[in-house]
């Protein structure tokens, strides 16, 4: 669109149509690549133009942080047309490792709360993440495999599915608060935890006095023996160190 006359406002149709076509142009020519996997995903990009879906599934890819949900909607939607065989790959989770740069991990839990959702909780789908919040595929994630359990308490549940859907809460807080809840450890799990948080903190605190002035020299030597004492007593035995 040519710039109008010094003084003159330019004509709003106009201007509208170049905006409406800026914003229809592939997000490759609108978004420029921070980091060698975006560049990636932005070559790929733009070597697969003549293929909407291909070329739409990896803009996607790109914008997959912001936006979740776009990206989980074709995931689901590719694996269950199997439109990847088309393109050459050997299986979905090679296209999506290949291509997207996506771990299985990840795409395991994007598509899973997706699809999680659509049965439990549809209305997430239609927000805008400004009037009502979108949750992080992490805490749909976390809330799936909570409401999958039958340890969890019905009313925590109840709690943690208004903390996800309704308030939209992080994953660490929601860990923070309903882990030990709804994925309780047993005796032997939890014991195993405790030894290696131990074992981890009296290390790292040898290996600080070991290397440090600061605390005064005959106290540092005994506590250095004690912890040397402790972690050979918390050291794992063979079947341990075997498993």
């Amino acid at each position: 669109m040519a710039p109008a006359p010094r003084g003159q406002r330019p004509d709003s149709a106009a201007q509208g149509a170049a905006t409406r076509q800026r914003r229809d142009q592939p997000c490759y020519l609108s978004a420029m690549p921070r980091t060698k996997t975006e560049e990636a995903l932005a070559a790929a990009e733009r070597a697969h133009s003549d293929d909407p879906e291909r070329a739409d599934l990896l803009a996607r890819a790109r914008r997959f942080k912001a936006s979740w949900l776009e990206l989980a909607e074709s995931l689901a939607s590719v694996r269950r047309s199997g439109q990847w065989k088309q393109w050459g790959y050997a299986s979905f989770e090679d296209y999506t490792r290949k291509e997207l740069h996506l771990r299985q991990e990840t795409v395991d839990k994007l598509t899973g709360s997706y699809v999680f959702l659509q049965r439990r909780a549809p209305e997430v789908l239609d927000r805008d993440g400004v009037a009502a919040p979108v949750p992080s595929y992490q805490a749909i994630d976390f809330l799936r495999r909570a409401e999958e359990t039958e340890a969890a308490p019905p009313e925590t549940l109840a709690e943690l599915r208004r903390r996800v859907i309704d308030e939209g809460a992080p994953l660490p807080t929601l860990s923070r608060k309903y882990r030990e809840v709804v994925f309780p450890l047993d005796d032997s799990a939890r014991r195993e935890r405790d030894l290696g948080q131990l074992r981890a903190t009296a290390k790292r605190l040898h290996e600080l006095l070991t290397g440090s002035e600061a605390a005064p020299r005959p106290l540092r030597r005994e506590l250095e023996r004690l912890l040397t004492e402790l972690l050979e007593a918390l050291a794992p035995g063979e079947e341990e160190q075997a498993a």
